[in-house]
């Protein structure tokens, strides 16, 4: 047995990289990374949205109070409240208060 592992460490040898002062001249080169954070869906479908849009978003991604296929923001929000599951005052405050949009985070994607 001991021939059969001797074998394979010099048949998937690894070539270890012994140039450390070549990869801090080469770091250098790379442009500044800037620090912004976006959601998945703003990054795949360049979605730009606001703080409005993301409570809302995160209401429809809360399972809690049930799913939000096939209905409107509203609609999942009367009905969570009729279950008597408690959903936030905010969000009835911005979908009967501001212009958001209606239709849930999943409504197009799905």
């Amino acid at each position: 047995m001991s021939s059969v592992s001797s074998n394979m460490k010099g048949f998937y040898r690894q070539k270890k990289n012994t140039n450390t002062a070549n990869k801090s001249s080469k770091s250098s080169n790379k442009p500044p990374i800037h620090d912004v954070a976006l959601s998945p869906s703003t990054a795949a479908h360049g979605d730009v949205y606001n703080e409005n849009e993301t409570m809302l978003r995160e209401f429809d991604m809360n399972m809690a109070y049930g799913p939000c296929v096939g209905m409107s923001r509203k609609e999942r929000l009367e009905r969570a409240q009729k279950l008597g599951l408690n959903p936030p005052i905010e969000i009835k405050k911005l979908l009967e208060n501001e212009k958001v949009q209606s239709q849930s985070l999943w409504d197009s994607r799905i």
